[in-house]
């Protein structure tokens, strides 16, 4: 068993996590969106979708990221929405 290889693992996924979060603040503030504004957004968000369907709160994950545009390749901040749907409300779909 190679010990380094062990521990460098766990390390690497560390570092990819930080990397991650890092890219979210850099994001977050180049879009000047505030995580308060974004949490306002996702109550927004479960408040709407939830007239419709159920969904589970818990397993939602809202982000922003940056994406570029398709017409001119220009960097732009994305909403990305992961809303795990559990059931359609009666009623909902006609």
């Amino acid at each position: 068993m190679d010990l380094f290889k062990l521990f460098s693992k766990g390390e690497n996924k560390s570092k990819n996590v930080a990397k991650e979060r890092l890219k979210l603040v850099l994001i977050h503030d180049r879009a000047n969106i505030s995580p308060h504004f974004l949490e306002i957004l996702k109550g927004d968000i479960i408040r709407v979708i939830s007239d419709y369907m159920v969904i589970d709160e818990e397993g939602l994950d809202i982000k922003l990221t940056r994406t570029r545009r398709e017409s001119d390749n220009t960097p732009i901040p994305a909403l990305i929405a992961n809303i795990p749907i559990l059931k359609m409300k009666e009623g909902s779909v006609k």
